[in-house]
């Protein structure tokens, strides 16, 4: 390599997608961001380095010509959980490797990237590692590579891990690269990592790879925080972490102390944010520390943003398929971790708690704070028939009880080199394929739908939804967060604009919605007819009514929670 101040570096953002790291476009991972960080912190002038994302260089060629003119290509991306995205794309095989040759300078790629590739981003399938056509693959981390090339030339390149006092200065060094994705500023929603690695070892799970959990300090994170916003985001996720009640213990118990340092200092550096989310939550943690849990886990409905989701690794409610894969808890241990974010977090903005009158007439009028997500794996070593019937008898357990969840993740595994799932494979999940694909359509239709009425009920005010593509005579669009809402309005509205919404109806997975408050003397009649009670011939004679000086009293409706005049 030459003086890094002379070099030329175009990083290439593939997308990726772990069980406790996404970077799927509104996101953006941290592999682009600390390794651009560590680039600066080898003597590369920010100027002289270029990022693009996948979606970007499909939608203009010429952009190409910074992969081919850089004297280093630095590619990250990679998935390995299964996933259907709409903000972005993620890279196939065949684009990794026509960019390793498009290159003229060093190529090196790294991510999630090195566990394996396969034919589609899609369950049951068995992942091997390619050749993808790299000078060099770092087989630890992308960013610690790029460091050692620059900093110590060709022959410093090995597989090594960075540690958190590198990532200290590279997270806040490469926050700059936020300003070339295409999304920047107003959807764009930065992943966090406080931690990396895993105590536990289930079966089919890459985290443990990256050995017992390494915890970063709270002042750290604000301090990227704080780089970030200065970089115009607003829109944040602390989602880069097996467990976020363990943030700043041993690796299994909570530290509450830890966790309100970490919120109420991103709070502080970052007044004006608007969203604040989390993702992984382990709830054996919940189970083996009820107290110090509970206690976490407030801290985090004080601090946090509507919205809010929890994603639960429960796997499977099946006993057998438990022990053999050597996952955490029972179902009923699960259902309890439930009741417990419900009760610490579960409430709305303007409530005090969950058992106020929130389902009713008079809902409140925001999503909950903090509702726990259930992830289900099928394909793990022991599955049978009767796991089918174990998981949604879970499920029905939560709908009786009354509870809320944001959402149920139901996949089929990947099989990953590294993992105990590499010697099996994905057979069983191709075997039960066809009776996977009946339990997912009835949990979506039974299951999913209730739950949905629930935790959003009419009137619900879904603030700054983002339109994102039309389809069937709708709009839609979804706002920034975990796990967030799709949202059907009705009617093509003008693409890339941000909207409030109030919820009037529910799929499967997604809510029909109009823009709030609805002005009642411009409102279309698809509008009108789609606020519960109003109709055809109630939205007709609204129309012919205008221009309303009030919004009329009309029987059997609440037209005045939607409509302004």
């Amino acid at each position: 390599m030459r003086d890094p101040t002379d070099l030329t570096v175009t990083i290439v953002d593939g997308y990726v997608d772990e069980p406790a790291h996404f970077g799927v476009p509104p996101y953006i991972s941290t592999y682009p961001r600390y390794t651009a960080g560590a680039l600066v912190d080898a003597g590369v002038p920010e100027q002289q380095i270029v990022y693009h994302t996948i979606d970007s260089l499909r939608d203009e060629r010429s952009r190409w010509r910074d992969v081919a003119d850089a004297d280093l290509l630095a590619y990250t991306g990679g998935m390995t959980v299964p996933g259907k995205y709409v903000g972005g794309t993620p890279a196939e095989p065949d684009e990794v490797r026509e960019l390793a040759w498009t290159a003229d300078g060093t190529t090196l790629l790294g991510g999630p990237v090195r566990f394996g590739v396969g034919e589609e981003n899609a369950g049951a399938q068995d992942m091997a590692r390619d050749d993808l056509d790299y000078d060099f693959v770092a087989m630890a981390d992308v960013e610690a590579a790029a460091y050692d090339l620059v900093n110590s030339g060709l022959e410093g390149f090995e597989n090594r891990y960075r540690d958190y006092d590198e990532v200290a200065r590279w997270a806040r060094q490469g926050a700059f690269v936020v300003e070339q994705h295409p999304n920047h500023p107003d959807y764009l929603i930065a992943e966090l990592e406080t931690s990396r690695g895993c105590a536990y070892r289930c079966s089919f799970c890459t985290e443990p790879m990256y050995g017992d959990p390494g915890f970063r300090e709270a002042r750290e994170v604000v301090d990227e925080v704080d780089a970030l916003s200065n970089h115009g985001v607003a829109h944040f996720r602390i989602g880069r972490q097996a467990d976020i009640l363990a943030f700043g213990g041993d690796g299994e118990a909570p530290n509450p102390d830890a966790l309100r340092r970490l919120y109420e200092g991103i709070r502080d550096v970052a007044p004006d944010l608007r969203t604040l989310h989390l993702d992984n939550m382990n709830p054996v943690t919940i189970v083996d520390y009820p107290k110090r849990s509970r206690e976490g886990i407030e801290i985090i409905g004080e601090h946090n943003t509507p919205g809010d989701t929890a994603a639960f690794g429960l796997e499977s409610a099946d006993p057998v398929v438990q022990e053999e894969n050597n996952l955490l808890v029972t179902a009923e241990e699960c259902l309890e971790a439930v009741r417990v974010v419900n009760e610490a977090a579960g409430w709305r903005p303007g409530e005090d708690r969950l058992d106020a009158p929130t389902y009713g007439a008079d809902a409140a009028r925001r999503l909950p704070k903090l509702l726990p997500g259930i992830n289900l794996v099928h394909g793990l070593a022991g599955e049978r028939a009767e796991t089918f019937e174990h998981n949604r008898a879970f499920l029905d357990s939560v709908l009786d009880e009354g509870l809320l969840l944001r959402r149920v993740n139901i996949r089929q595994v990947m099989a990953f080199e590294g993992t105990e799932m590499a010697e099996t494979g994905a057979a069983l999940a191709r075997e039960h394929k066809t009776q996977f694909k009946r339990y997912k359509r009835a949990v979506r239709e039974e299951v999913d739908n209730q739950m949905l009425e629930r935790v959003a009920p009419p009137g619900t005010v879904l603030p700054d939804v983002h339109l994102e593509y039309h389809e069937g005579g709708k709009t839609f669009g979804r706002q920034l967060g975990t796990y967030a809402l799709l949202v059907a309005v009705p009617g093509e509205r003008k693409l890339g604009k941000a909207v409030d919404i109030a919820v009037v109806d529910w799929g499967y997975r997604s809510v029909t919605g109009v823009p709030y408050p609805l002005d009642l003397n411009a409102a279309s009649m698809d509008e009108l007819r789609a606020i519960p009670g109003i109709g055809k011939d109630r939205a007709a004679n609204l129309v012919v009514g205008r221009p309303h000086e009030t919004v009329p009293q009309v029987d059997g409706t609440a037209l005045n929670r939607f409509a302004r005049v």
